[in-house]
């Protein structure tokens, strides 16, 4: 008796057919998308250096003091937030001066070539023309900024250019002291090829470059964030559940954005506790907790409390929880507080660390279970 052969299922060349071609629209798509944003930072980078060339000549022509130039950063950062909303905070309006001062291409003849005539003959300055003078994008020149050194700035910019570094990139390559690395080094060329490789987290895709924070405040859309579905669930059911709790705690806001030095973080909560009178600062994580969680936690509660917190209000506390699959915590931050009898008043009124656990583990299962069914009704 012989075996049966399994026959062997091929796609059909209509399927075959089909799928390259689908392959080829979103490939098509993803290019489309990355041209668009790399268009819009065009024209975002030489507005802010255009932004920062009037800053400098109206210094020149004042009193070109450094207190005057100082007052005139706060006026208009305050006028311009008034009147165009995010992305004009003083730090900002301080770059763009900067980025003008360190890339001054008016002193290069070429860049002329940037002023056109407008319809009433009037001398205008013609955007996309002067675009072509900055080849990277907005977020490598503000990481650049932060170079105190001329040579190392110099060379970052290079390999940047040369290599096709991401934002993410560039910012590990100066983290990493990679410039300090290669310049004593007697085999340059071996570990410049090394730098040129990505890493996995240094990867943008076409979503997350249309997501960047500085194009958003450019544009002036809505800052919207994409979570998890079970991230997302977890946070909506942990704000419900707050509130619930009675009338002290008050919503104030979710994914809230913040800006530390030249990197963008996001508070998943945030409270106010109204008996207490202070912000309470929600990061919720998916996976064990670290040292590291605890060192963010402390940096968010530090900016609360410099940027946040106003002078009556007591200081903010955070609150961190881990909904690893196997196993919930919840921790919270009380090490800023000025002294023992405010944090022992904070614990005695803030919900207890192990409601919150039962609470986040149930509501996990309740989603995975949820979940899980709805997979095998497919």
């Amino acid at each position: 008796m012989t075996k049966s052969k399994k026959s062997i299922k091929t796609k059909s060349p209509a399927a075959t057919s089909y799928n390259a071609m689908l392959s080829d629209v979103a490939g098509l798509l993803e290019e489309a998308r990355r041209n668009s944003v790399r268009s819009v930072n065009a024209i975002m980078t030489v507005t802010y250096w255009e932004i920062g060339r009037r800053i400098v000549e109206y210094e020149q022509g004042g009193r070109g003091k450094a207190v005057y130039g100082e007052k005139v950063i706060v006026r208009l950062s305050n006028d311009l937030t008034e009147r165009f909303g995010r992305g004009f905070s003083k730090r900002n309006v301080e770059q763009m001066r900067l980025f003008y001062l360190n890339w001054p291409i008016a002193q290069i003849p070429s860049a002329q070539s940037g002023i056109c005539r407008t319809a009433s003959g009037e001398s205008g300055i013609d955007l996309l023309a002067l675009a072509a003078r900055f080849p990277l994008l907005w977020s490598h020149y503000v990481r650049l900024m932060s170079v105190k050194s001329q040579e190392a700035r110099a060379f970052y910019e290079a390999e940047t250019l040369r290599s096709g570094w991401s934002g993410p990139q560039l910012d590990r390559q100066i983290s990493t002291l990679f410039y300090e690395r290669t310049a004593p080094s007697r085999n340059k060329a071996v570990i410049l090829k090394k730098g040129e490789k990505p890493h996995p987290e240094d990867v943008v895709t076409p979503e997350g470059e249309i997501r960047d924070p500085l194009m958003l405040e450019f544009l002036g859309l809505k800052d919207e964030y994409s979570e998890s579905e079970l991230e997302d669930a977890l946070i909506n059911h942990l704000g419900h559940f707050l509130l619930e709790l009675g009338s002290d705690f008050a919503f104030v806001g979710r994914q809230r954005r913040l800006r530390i030095g030249d990197s963008w973080y996001r508070i998943d909560l945030l409270f106010y506790h109204r008996r207490l009178r202070c912000l309470v600062v929600i990061d919720l994580k998916l996976d064990k907790f670290t040292h590291a969680d605890a060192g963010q936690m402390h940096m968010y509660l530090t900016y609360a409390q410099e940027h946040w917190t106003h002078q009556d209000e007591n200081p903010p506390v955070g609150l961190i929880l881990c909904a690893e699959k196997d196993r919930v915590l919840a921790r919270y931050a009380l090490e800023g507080l000025p002294n023992k009898v405010l944090a022992s008043e904070y614990k005695t009124v803030l919900p207890r660390e192990k409601s919150l656990v039962a609470e986040i583990d149930k509501t996990r299962k309740a989603l995975e279970a949820r979940r899980k069914g709805g997979d095998d009704g497919r």
